[in-house]
């Protein structure tokens, strides 16, 4: 058994798959499967009720198992980039407080509607799939700070991200884009947007107010 807040970091152990053991690491909040070649994830993983940090990122992984969204204390972070996803579960809504949130370097086409329901997320990772739409219910992130979706197939941004009022950081690099929409401008925090390796991309009107008021428009 493991003891309250321990660590179970089980990184690059060329398992290949998860030994039953972790799952009656029941007390863990921190577990690390990263870079093990690890194809699924057993539904067991559910009886880890104390689990704030989960790290899956690097493996193989082409599902993820619907008791994924049991686990509601998790509040930090959950990596799932460098896999095979090209859906999530909608259960995974229900992690309600975590903060961050990757999701990049997988196969998704279309946006998880689950991530939309996230409403914790402080940082989101999506660089490096093949979003060609976000949709307008990433307006209900009013949490979210970072925005990363670098290496996309995206034209555009709903209008609705100027209801995130908290971003910071908007990273749309390598995207298709011909537009973007004005309410990017009206972000009151906003201090980088990265468009760099967007040549189909006009210059907006809008891009100087945005520069007058400090933030950076890399282009």
């Amino acid at each position: 058994m493991s003891r309250p807040g321990a660590v179970l970091d089980l990184w690059k152990k060329q398992l290949g798959a998860i030994p039953e053991s972790v799952w009656e690491a029941v007390d863990v909040e921190t577990l690390i499967l990263a870079d093990n070649g690890l194809e699924s994830i057993s539904a067991d993983i559910a009886q880890l009720k104390r689990l704030r940090t989960l790290d899956l990122g690097h493996n193989r992984i082409a599902s993820i198992p619907d008791e994924i969204g049991d686990l509601v204390s998790l509040d930090r972070f959950l990596y799932l980039h460098d896999n095979r996803l090209t859906e999530l579960p909608a259960s995974l809504a229900r992690l309600s407080r975590l903060r961050y949130l990757n999701i990049s370097e997988n196969a998704f086409a279309v946006w998880p509607e689950a991530v939309s329901g996230m409403a914790g997320l402080k940082e989101l990772r999506a660089t490096d799939n093949r979003f060609s739409e976000i949709p307008a219910a990433m307006g209900r992130l009013i949490g979210l700070r970072e925005l990363h979706l670098r290496n996309n197939r995206l034209a555009t941004l709903p209008d609705e991200i100027g209801q995130l009022g908290e971003l910071r950081l908007v990273d749309l690099r390598g995207n298709p884009l011909v537009d973007l929409p004005a309410s990017l401008a009206r972000l009151p925090r906003l201090e980088k947007l990265d468009l760099r390796w967007t040549p189909t991309l006009p210059d907006l009107p809008w891009f100087e107010e945005l520069e007058t008021r400090g933030c950076l428009v890399y282009r």
